[in-house]
This record gives structure tokens, C-alpha cells and sequence, in this order.
């Protein structure tokens, strides 16, 4: 379903959720996005960690693709939340200092050594992490996948974002409606080219383009990649801007990438639009100054919550990951069921559109 078709009316709906619910927390506003501190200097291979202080409950280990990215503090505001409603120990943080797979697989190793009860993960690879993986599931451990899935068979459960063709849809929705009556060239500024969750909405926003008629003006001229680094993405911006004077928009599917776009695009005075997935917090001032005044975002806080709260429900024994099985969360999807759907997925839900209607309503 595409996200152009939320009215106002649902958007401010979602708006009051986050705003109550605080990723299913009860607080009294969204929580915050901020970067993490620096890690420590002792933790191996440019890593971080945050140890766990086990008082009771389940011991979880939270392993995103890096340790630098806001996009997973905001989602670890989640998984805190839900680890305290559940009554789980606080959560150990893990993981290197760049998107590599490679780099993961220390960790996981050593959790798995830990004998945590589970792993939230964010693979930067879907292969790589697979034999670690399997070796933490063989002993005991669950797994639990989140915003991108590590090989099918290596996790329990994988929890989506959103529906990743609603995803390649957006895209090609938002491109159309910045360019002039829909034509001329368009640029994707990615993540890693190993990133599957990027490369998947990518590759259904290109078959969009190129099977739907309402499309045709539109060029799409290259895909570059800046790795989830700001240095690289606003490099890669900057290029795209000089390789192609008559570029029009600039479709950034990841938070790091699409604030280094319109950060470039806006300090040039260029005509160049910039869309894709972004903070809200980050965009503001470029939904303000023209730069971007369309682009999207799932609830990352929810997201980590849901995660969480997957992870609680494998290990207690009450959810096995199968297809069909049905849970409830309260605070999420409007307190209707979810459902576990091929491949062991379950999907949060919709994103929202952002744009000069309702960006300023959003905290995070």
C-alpha cells in the first residue's frame, strides 16, 4: 500500500500514538533520536559495547549494523522501554564501528559465550553472520532479526519495518511527484551495497519504474553508495551533483544518506530534491527551506520495541517463530493481532509520509 494515500487525519493519528504510547512505554513524548557516546577505546576491533547489569528477567544482547548510526539509538530507545516493561535485564549494545557483516560475527560469538537468552540483530550482510548465528540458535539462544534480516534459517524471527514493496512503491511515488511534471533524471544515494533491506526496496522501486506507464519521463542514472558514513554520503552528494547538471531528484533510502543529501543539495542553492527515509527531526529544516518536502519513516523506536518484545515471547516459550502464529502487543497496531507471515516475518506496520503538513508534529 503506498504511503501517498495516508491522509492527514491517520498521520496525526500515528502522531498521538508515538506521542502517548512512546513506542508502547505510556511516556508523555516521542523519545529522543541523539547519537550514543563514543565507545570505549578498550572494546576490540573499533567496537563498542554497553555491558549488562542482569537483575532478573531475560538477558538480551542488541547487535545493530554499527554503534554510530542514530537511526539504532532510536531504535535501542525502544528495546529499553520494552525490556523494562518486561521486567528484562538491561540490554547489552554490541557491535563495530562500521557496517561490515564480518565485523559482527566477534559478537555475536561472545554473546553467544555470554549465554545471553537472545540476540536482536541487524545483519549489514545476510550470509556472513549465518554460521555465527547458527551457532548461538544451536545453543539455546533465540534470534531475533530486525530492520535487516540475516539469511533465512540463521534467526527465529525477522521483525520488518514495513512491506518492503509498499517501500519501492514510496519511492518511486516521491521521485515522481519532486520532478518537474515527473521526468528527468534521478539518482539513488544507498547504503552499503551490501545492505539487502536497501537493496530490495532499490530493486522494487526500479521494477516500479520501469513497468508503470505514469513513470516513463523518469531517468534513474545511477545508484552510488555511502556506506551509512556521513563523510562518504555527503562525498557521494556532492559527486552526483557535478556528474549530472541536470539531475532533479536525489532518492536516499537511508536516514545517514538523506540528511547528507539535502545538507549538500541545500548548502549548493541547488534545484536538486532530496527524498527517501529520514529522521524527521533531521529534516525539518529542509521540508522548510524546499530541499525535501516529501520523504518517510517507520516508528524506529517501535520498531526496537517490537523487537523486544518478539525476543520476550520466543524465550519464554509462548511464540515459536512459526508461520500463522498470531501475538498481541497493547500498545502497537492499534492492539490487534500480529501475524508471523512466510519466512518467519512479522511486519510493525506502515511508515508515514512526512512533508510541511505534519513534520513538525514528530519528535524523533
Amino acid at each position: 500500500m503506498s504511503i501517498g494515500s495516508l491522509t492527514r487525519s491517520m498521520a496525526l493519528l500515528a502522531i498521538t500514538a508515538l506521542l502517548v504510547a512512546c513506542s508502547g512505554s505510556g511516556a508523555s513524548s516521542a523519545p529522543s533520536a541523539e547519537a550514543s557516546a563514543a565507545p570505549s577505546a578498550a572494546a576490540s576491533e573499533a567496537a563498542s559495547a554497553e555491558p549488562s547489569a542482569a537483575a532478573g528477567g531475560i538477558e538480551v544482547g542488541y547487535l545493530p549494523k554499527d554503534v554510530v548510526n542514530k537511526y539504532f539509538d532510536a531504535a535501542k530507545t525502544g528495546v529499553d522501554k520494552a525490556a523494562t516493561e518486561l521486567g528484562g535485564a538491561p540490554v547489552t549494545k554490541v557491535g563495530p564501528q562500521a557496517a561490515d557483516a564480518a565485523a559482527q560475527i566477534p559478537f555475536i560469538s561472545d554473546l553467544t559465550t555470554q549465554g545471553v537468552d537472545a540476540i536482536i540483530i541487524s545483519a549489514a550482510g545476510p550470509d556472513a553472520v549465518v554460521p555465527a548465528l547458527e551457532e548461538a540458535q544451536a545453543a539455546g539462544i533465540k534470534v531475533v532479526g530486525f530492520d535487516a534480516a540475516p539469511a533465512v534459517g540463521s534467526y527465529d524471527v525477522f521483525v520488518n519495518q514495513v512491506d518492503f514493496s509498499g517501500v519501492g512503491v514510496n519511492l518511486a511515488d516521491w521521485a515522481c511527484e519532486l520532478a518537474p511534471e515527473c521526468t528527468g533524471q534521478i539518482a539513488v544515494l544507498s547504503a552499503a551495497a551490501t545492505a539487502e533491506n536497501q537493496n530490495q526496496w532499490i530493486a522494487l522501486m526500479e521494477e516500479t519504474l520501469s513497468t508503470d506507464a505514469k513513470f516513463a519521463g523518469l531517468e534513474l542514472v545511477e545508484t552510488v553508495y555511502g556506506d551509512d558514513d556521513a563523510t562518504i554520503s555527503t562525498t557521494q552528494a556532492q559527486a552526483l551533483l557535478q556528474k549530472y547538471p541536470d539531475l532533479k531528484v536525489i532518492v536516499a533510502p537511508t536516514t545517514v544518506g538523506i540528511l547528507a543529501a539535502a545538507q549538500v543539495v541545500s548548502g549548493a542553492g541547488s534545484d536538486v530534491k532530496v527524498t527517501g527515509l529520514g529522521f524527521p527531526n533531521d529534516m525539518k529544516p529542509f521540508v522548510a527551506d524546499g530541499t525535501a518536502p516529501v520523504f518517510g519513516l517507520w516508528s524506529v523506536p517501535d520498531l526496537g520495541y517490537l523487537s523486544y518484545y518478539v525476543a520476550d515471547l520466543l524465550v519464554k516459550g509462548e511464540i515459536t517463530g512459526a508461520e500463522g502464529e498470531t501475538f498481541t502487543v497493547d500498545a502497537l497496531n492499534g492492539g490487534q493481532p500480529y501475524t508471523i507471515g512466510p519466512d518467519n516475518v512479522v511486519i510493525l506496520g506502515p511508515a508515514y509520509r512526512f512533508d510541511s503538513t505534519n513534520v513538525n508534529d514528530f519528535d524523533f
